[in-house]
């Protein structure tokens, strides 16, 4: 990153005005090769444009320039996911009624572990507490998460971004950016396994105990399962 670049998006952060519209101003091809992903779901290029800008100033808004990833890698799942969000909320992207009914369920039931625990509620526990089998927490987690966990880190400090390499992410990550629905036609215990390991950001030690299976096989199927987004990130 450039220093001039750096002290832009360093002066859109505190708020500069100027720096904000220049900044989008110089990325406008970065936010409408984005946009263009989302064409032909009812909404208007222009309004799609929107939220990409809204997408963008709040990437800036979270950027933390001690943490050594590029801008533009940070910046692309901000902008995909404002649009997603807008989309899902609008009605445009459906998320089944007992979808909804059995996140909200997840929602309490985990507030109310977090605090008679005074520490995040482990899968197994959130499934005894909830009725939901393990497979069904997944399920519903993956179809209302956003795609932003490209950057999630596990306890080993890994992320899907790093496992799966973006090279060129203002090219190719556009393209890649449905990781929730990539996910989500792995095989059943490679998808437990990524969602636990990566949304979770569970050690495979505590992934193995979770899924009741050893740690061996919890790095078979990370390996696999990520071999796979992989080769689907790569078509």
């Amino acid at each position: 990153m450039s220093s001039s670049t750096l002290e832009l998006l360093r002066a859109a952060q505190e708020g500069d005005r100027d720096a904000c519209e220049q900044a989008v101003l110089e990325n406008n091809g970065l936010i409408w090769s984005i946009v263009r992903r989302y064409y032909g779901r009812g909404v208007e290029p222009d309004d799609l444009y929107q939220l990409g800008c809204l997408g963008f100033l709040k990437a800036i808004q979270g950027f933390d320039f001690s943490y050594g990833t590029c801008f533009s890698t940070y910046a692309v799942p901000k902008i995909a996911g404002e649009i997603r969000r807008f989309l899902r909320d609008d009605g445009l992207v459906k998320v089944g009624r007992a979808i909804r009914e059995q996140a909200q369920t997840l929602y309490s039931k985990r507030e109310q572990l977090r605090h008679d625990l005074g520490r995040e509620p482990a899968l197994s526990e959130l499934a005894e507490a909830t009725g939901f089998s393990m497979e069904e927490i997944a399920q519903v987690e993956l179809a209302t998460d956003s795609p932003e966990s490209l950057q999630r880190e596990t306890a080993d400090g890994l992320t899907l971004e790093g496992m799966l390499g973006t090279d060129a992410p203002e090219e190719g990550l556009v393209e890649r950016i449905a990781l929730r629905e990539a996910i989500d036609h792995l095989p059943e215990k490679e998808r437990m396994t990524i969602l636990l390991r990566y949304f979770k950001g569970l050690t495979q030690e505590r992934t193995a105990r979770v899924l009741g299976v050893s740690q061996v096989q919890i790095s078979r199927l990370e390996r696999r399962g990520l071999a796979r987004l992989r080769e689907s990130f790569e078509a």
